[in-house]
């Protein structure tokens, strides 16, 4: 059994223990110590990486009470230097404190329960069993920041099981032997068994990201301590950038923005009448025919497009095919005849044209590789 340093000491990152052994796996070298501060998965933490000697800790699991360090090499059995990686473990510490705040709030006003945690790399995400609005999770997460700030102490404990029977604690499922209680006196109670902060003012701000409906009620993205700094770092960055660009303050950006969307809205109607016109023209210079037609563009829209084809089917006894620049290099087709079932011919034009596509008998729409030298001359040759 291995004794687990890191719930004596949730700050304890330098240690010395004894390799018992080591065994093979697919991934690398299960190493077994006699005691540990490394905090395997459990919780909706992640495990702690480090190194165990010149080994690196790469993953922790515990079985049977034993805990597991998968390792990238092999350890002889002895005595070794051992460092948990410490601004990795301080971070998830911060931020699962601050859940614990954040959720025991949570509990405490509105009876919602936490039904679902997990840490990933950029944010945590919870889920509440209740619907709640945004507005409410955010006057939440001005009482968990005041919380902070007051600088609780973070008590862990082990209750008697006669106390435990007494005791009003928030649990996710039903727990045997031996139950461990994280409390925040005034904030949250909850049977947990990560590492955790001393005092809340160690988790730092808390912030809350976004909320969504999820399952009958709310699953919100939280970030909290230094996680949240580098976050508004970004999100600093990002403003500053964007004010550069439009030539306003940063607590301007959103009209500025709301004004470049409206200018674009409206150049994009403009330019939509303009590309109906030029269709329109465009096809008043292309003369009857009783062969095909075949065109290319690299300035209509789509909708301007298929305008063209549709006059240019009133002038041609075959297909009026249009062919529109696509970004990726290629062509966008659009096909259009009043006399020819497109669709049925569509594997034929395809084949023809490096394309694929399909569509209705009187217009068939798709992409093409072919240079256009290669459909110019499909189309020349193509006997209906």
């Amino acid at each position: 059994m291995t004794e687990k340093l890191y719930y004596l000491d949730s700050h304890l990152f330098e240690f010395e223990a004894c390799v018992l052994a080591a065994h093979r796996e697919k991934r690398g070298w299960e190493i077994v110590l006699d005691r540990t501060a490394f905090f395997p998965e459990g919780g909706g933490q992640p495990a702690d990486t480090g190194t165990i000697g010149e080994a690196r800790v790469l993953d922790v699991h515990e079985r049977e009470g034993e805990i597991r360090h998968l390792c990238d090499r092999e350890l002889a059995c002895g005595a070794y230097a051992c460092a948990v990686d410490r601004e990795k473990r301080l971070r998830r510490m911060q931020n699962h404190s601050g859940e614990h705040v954040f959720s025991g709030l949570t509990h405490r006003k509105y009876g919602a329960e936490n039904v679902g945690f997990h840490m990933a790399a950029d944010c945590m995400t919870i889920d509440f069993d209740q619907e709640l609005s945004f507005e409410q999770l955010s006057e939440i997460e001005y009482e968990a920041n005041l919380a902070v700030r007051a600088n609780i102490p973070v008590r862990i404990f082990y209750p008697t099981p006669e106390e435990l029977k007494k005791l009003e604690y928030r649990s996710k499922k039903e727990l045997e032997g031996a139950v461990r209680i994280v409390e925040i006196a005034g904030i949250d109670r909850c049977a947990c068994c990560a590492p955790h902060v001393n005092a809340t003012g160690e988790i730092g701000a808390i912030k809350l990201l976004a909320a969504e409906r999820h399952r009958g009620g709310v699953r919100l993205s939280l970030i909290c301590g230094m996680d949240a700094l580098d976050d508004y770092r970004r999100k600093q960055d990002s403003a500053a950038a964007i004010s550069a660009l439009l030539s306003a303050k940063r607590d301007e950006i959103a009209p500025a923005v709301e004004r470049v969307l409206e200018t674009e809205a409206k150049l994009k109607e403009r330019a939509s009448i303009l590309g109906m016109r030029y269709a329109a023209l465009r096809a008043e210079t292309i003369a009857p025919t009783q062969g095909h037609v075949c065109l290319f563009d690299e300035a209509l829209s789509e909708a301007a497009g298929r305008e063209l084809v549709n006059r240019l089917t009133e002038k041609t006894a075959g297909a009026a095919a249009l062919f529109l620049a696509d970004d990726g290099g290629g062509w966008r087709y659009i096909i259009g005849s009043r006399r020819l079932d497109l669709r049925a011919a569509a594997r034929e034009i395809n084949a023809g044209i490096k394309g694929r596509g399909g569509g209705r008998p009187e217009m068939i729409q798709g992409s093409a590789a072919a240079a256009r030298e290669e459909i110019e001359d499909f189309f020349r040759a193509w006997i209906v």
